[in-house]
């Protein structure tokens, strides 16, 4: 479970699990300072994330040589109405084509990225 508080400085969130701490801030045009995360890029850093710790998870298991990744997202919102999370995957190391396609497969494994393809509602508690 996350928390989120208000902090004294305008706009500004501070975000917790119990053990790790984040900041979320409105930009300067809606009235922030712009000094932490704004809300929805969170969700591009959550599909991030995820999806290099899975494509580390899945090398380590199968031994292939992968020295880092570096995954880059944005979330296209041009259609109203929809969504769509575009993202690139960078892949370091020798590595064949058989081991990156291995690899890319296992993407669709990423728990976030499987939330977040799912049917989403809202339920105040």
């Amino acid at each position: 479970m996350i928390t989120s508080t208000s902090m004294p400085e305008k706009f500004q969130v501070k975000f917790t699990d119990g053990k790790h701490e984040g900041l979320a801030d409105a930009p300067v045009e809606m009235g922030g300072k712009a000094e932490g995360f704004k809300p929805p890029l969170l969700l591009e850093a959550a599909l991030a994330a995820c999806v290099n710790v899975v494509l580390r998870l899945a090398a380590e298991k199968r031994g292939i040589p992968l020295d880092g990744v570096e995954i880059k997202v944005s979330m296209n919102q041009e259609n109203k109405g929809e969504t769509v999370f575009e993202y690139h995957v960078d892949m370091k190391g020798s590595l064949s084509t058989e081991q990156r396609e291995t690899l890319m497969h296992a993407v669709a494994g990423c728990p976030v990225k499987k939330i977040l393809s799912g049917a989403i509602s809202f339920k105040e508690v």
